[in-house]
């Protein structure tokens, strides 16, 4: 079965296992997931089912959108996500994170990392900074960028400064400590990518065994 679910990261804290050691933990405020489209490879060209998550106001949608949720007969949300699962599901059916994930399970989380602006080498690829002393000015720039004469040109995929996080970005293999149905909660040992209030996307993991 694969296992998917959409949420907003609440935040980290720690938790002691069964022999006293401090684990890192990540918690998920999970709300009710409701299908929208279950996509064929008849009429869409691949089998996909398509979830709204996360209540909001009418007006904050398309005419389009909205219509999606009109046909699945489904109060409009927030989120909408595509998943690839290996099992059928009804259309405006409810699924909640208790009817999905289990403590144990192995799950890659997707979200978008922090924005850092714009950075230099040094905080965005980790390079060594040039000479500390005062004379010499060059704490914190760019080194050699590529050979004079040949090709006389900096070649692609440099490591420059430029635009630092704000990219999509996941982590795999993280094991679920705890589920909790009534409130909504998953909680992951590890960190995920995104701010607090960020939104995430979990899936069953892809490596694991």
């Amino acid at each position: 079965m694969t296992k998917f679910i959409i949420g907003k990261k609440s935040g980290m804290t720690q938790l002691f296992d069964d022999n006293g050691n401090v684990v890192p933990a990540t918690v998920i405020e999970v709300e009710p997931m409701y299908v929208l489209q279950n996509k064929t490879v008849e009429n869409d060209g691949y089998k996909a089912v398509k979830v709204a998550s996360v209540a909001t106001r009418e007006k904050l949608v398309t005419k389009p959108v909205k219509g999606q949720f009109e046909k699945a007969g489904v109060e409009v949300k927030k989120f909408i996500r595509e998943f690839e699962p290996d099992q059928d599901y009804e259309l405006g059916q409810e699924i909640k994170v208790s009817d999905m994930f289990a403590e144990g399970d192995k799950v890659d989380v997707s979200g978008v990392s922090k924005g850092k602006g714009y950075a230099g080498n040094i905080k965005r690829h980790g390079q060594k900074g040039g000479p500390s002393g005062h004379g010499s000015m060059y704490h914190r720039r760019v080194g050699s960028l590529g050979a004079n004469s040949t090709p006389a040109r900096v070649l692609p995929g440099k490591k420059m400064p430029g635009h630092m996080g704000a990219v999509n970005c996941t982590v795999q293999n993280l094991s679920v400590v705890k589920v909790d149905g009534d409130r909504g909660i998953l909680v992951l040992r590890g960190a995920i990518p995104g701010p607090k209030g960020g939104m995430v996307t979990v899936q069953s993991s892809v490596k694991a065994k």
